[in-house]
């Protein structure tokens, strides 16, 4: 009995790890105007993506509007239910699991983070409308059985100005919604955002600021890492609670690791090789950390032959060379 009991503790220890192994190597996958086909579809299993997230859209005209505008005959087929059902259901045949992550667009695409309503009856109206949007997207991931959902993504001042409400936020969706959760916080919020213990990951948008140089080295990226990575690891453990990064990425140009996070439309020097020592360091530091559940490549078009290529200096890692550089790793883990 005493060598069946050691055999089982064995067995089980083998399995934990091998869970744990299992990273979410993941994309995210962005709403077109169209119906995604499988040779869509095909470049992202190529890319040994086991995940995917989808983004439907809700829309507010500015900072401090009230009402969530969501999944209307106005928006793109991909940011509407329709549209994010029929993208989930393909890529889910292809065995691509799914992260739904309805997000907000405000309006000439300021922060989302920055979102503060001027009255009481402005915040009640935000919260009644959001919690339409959520709810709505909640009951799709689990119509379509998707493996993780997130209430919400970079809405700090939102967080914090109404902590109540966020907690009755995750009762309702978890009444609705029987998969994983998680909430996509900027990577300067979550060490404050209140409600971890509530959902399954800590989910983190992983755009810290490594290194101010304009050609810094793998190394150098590596280096800068270590102190966040030393509160991100420390926040999973008081929270017990694994990270996942929500969002990760570069940008293919100098300075890519200076601010990471940036959207604008500047004109700076494309920079392959940037791109691709700031995913290695990323990757090198991360995803054999057993704490670390993994993340989502920001972001991956569905039209693969027309996106990215060699004179682009945005996110996607699309035909250049970074793609081969997150096949290698993905295929690893």
């Amino acid at each position: 009995m005493k060598r069946l009991g050691l055999l089982f503790l064995c067995l089980l220890q083998f399995s934990c790890v091998s869970q744990i192994d299992e990273k979410i190597n993941g994309v995210s996958f962005v709403g077109s105007r169209n119906k995604v086909t499988q040779s869509n579809v095909d470049p992202v299993v190529k890319v040994n993506a086991n995940y995917a997230a989808i983004m439907p859209f809700g829309f507010i005209r500015s900072l401090s509007t009230p009402n969530v505008v969501f999944n209307t005959d106005r928006q793109w087929f991909g940011e509407t239910r329709a549209g994010a059902k029929q993208y989930i259901q393909l890529l889910q045949k292809n065995k691509v699991k799914i992260m739904l992550k309805p997000q907000i667009w405000v309006w000439h695409g300021e922060f989302t983070g920055d979102m503060l309503m001027e009255s009481e009856e402005d915040w009640k109206t935000l919260e009644k409308t959001y919690t339409d949007f959520i709810v709505t997207y909640a009951e799709l991931a689990q119509e379509t059985k998707a493996d993780i959902y997130c209430i919400g993504t970079e809405l700090e001042e939102f967080v914090k100005n109404r902590p109540d409400y966020w907690q009755g936020l995750i009762k309702k969706v978890r009444k609705v919604y029987t998969g994983k959760l998680t909430y996509a916080a900027n990577w300067d919020e979550y060490t404050r955002t209140p409600f971890w213990g509530q959902l399954d990951f800590i989910g983190v948008d992983a755009y810290f600021p490594l290194n101010e140089a304009q050609f810094p080295s793998q190394e150098q990226m590596q280096e800068g890492w270590q102190k966040w990575k030393t509160k991100l690891k420390a926040v999973s453990t008081e929270k017990d609670k694994p990270i996942l990064f929500t969002e990760f990425g570069y940008r293919s140009m100098d300075y890519t690791a200076k601010k990471p996070w940036l959207v604008d439309r500047n004109e700076m020097a494309v920079n392959l090789q940037a791109q691709v020592d700031a995913t290695k360091a990323i990757f090198e530091e991360f995803w054999k950390e057993d704490w670390f559940a993994g993340g989502f490549v920001w972001k991956w078009f569905i039209n693969h032959e027309k996106s990215g290529g060699i004179e682009d200096n945005r996110f996607t890692p699309q035909n250049k060379p970074v793609e081969n550089v997150i096949r290698a790793y993905y295929g690893d883990y």
